[in-house]
């Protein structure tokens, strides 16, 4: 999947020369330049750079959090921007997963995950029902009365991640979502977000630091250069799914790391 205009589809996400400030009495900090960007229906894309070039700030405006100081976020179509204020119908076609899964410690895993239907006015029978599928197909079932105190952070996320596609998001957002756990951890909800992710077939934008992870989970990398935040490179990621702890080792996979890494490098 490339990043090039093709008349005969419609990308499920555009990003349309997004820039964005940030303005304060002593300045401004220019944090995102002209970012152009496609993404098709199902792609699963990550977003990687050194600590401030923007990454988390790109999510957000992706997300309708903030809005762009220039540009327009198109998704199926329709633009997120209403003039100055977020085009409702258009936001909820994303799900939003951050690194703190933000649960609510007085209800439990069913209840967390069912909050979106519960706001959106779902009736009871309807939301629950959605909420244990989703607690199967992220590998909580049997925890579906246990209440966020007792679960692992590994098991949190899965319930945000759940929350998240509650909705049944046309995208998925993802900021570093699996950052604070330990390393063996982070490496078996790599396995679950791909598996969770071709399920389900939502486009995926995930956030990250770890380049190995970026290119174990991805269609494509996007690696933004530092502030202010501009697309460096976007490098094809052409290795068969699913792929198992095994396609680390694969010459393509160390090769498409190196290069990245390298790039990342010579920013000093």
């Amino acid at each position: 999947m490339t990043d090039t205009d093709d008349p005969t589809r419609t990308p499920e996400l555009e990003l349309r020369g997004i820039g964005k400030e940030f303005r304060s009495r002593s300045g401004s900090t220019h944090a995102l330049s002209d970012i152009k960007l496609s993404i098709d229906r199902r792609e699963f894309v990550s977003v990687i750079g050194r600590s401030g070039c923007g990454k988390t700030t790109l999510l957000r405006v992706i997300a309708g959090l903030t809005g762009p100081t220039s540009g327009e976020v198109v998704i199926g179509g329709r633009s997120l921007w209403r003039g100055k204020k977020v085009d409702s119908e258009v936001a909820g076609r994303f799900g939003v997963v951050f690194q703190d899964a933000n649960l609510f410690p007085w209800y439990t895993v069913l209840d967390n995950i069912a909050l979106p239907l519960t706001l959106r006015g779902t009736d009871r029978a309807r939301r629950h029902a959605r909420a244990a599928e989703l607690a199967e197909l992220v590998g909580l079932g049997g925890f579906e009365r246990s209440y966020p105190r007792e679960l692992s952070g590994g098991m949190r996320q899965r319930v945000a991640i759940a929350r998240a596609l509650s909705y049944q998001p046309k995208v998925l957002l993802m900021d570093e979502p699996f950052g604070a756990l330990d390393a063996m951890t982070r490496e078996r909800m790599n396995l679950e977000l791909q598996r969770i992710a071709q399920t389900t077939e939502a486009t995926v934008v995930f956030v990250t630091h770890d380049i190995t992870e970026a290119v174990f989970l991805s269609d494509r990398v996007v690696h933004l250069s530092p502030r202010p935040g501009r697309i460096r490179q976007v490098r094809g990621v052409d290795i068969p799914r699913p792929r198992d702890r095994d396609a680390q080792s694969e010459p393509e996979f160390q090769r498409i790391v190196r290069e990245l890494r390298h790039a990342l490098d010579e920013e000093g």
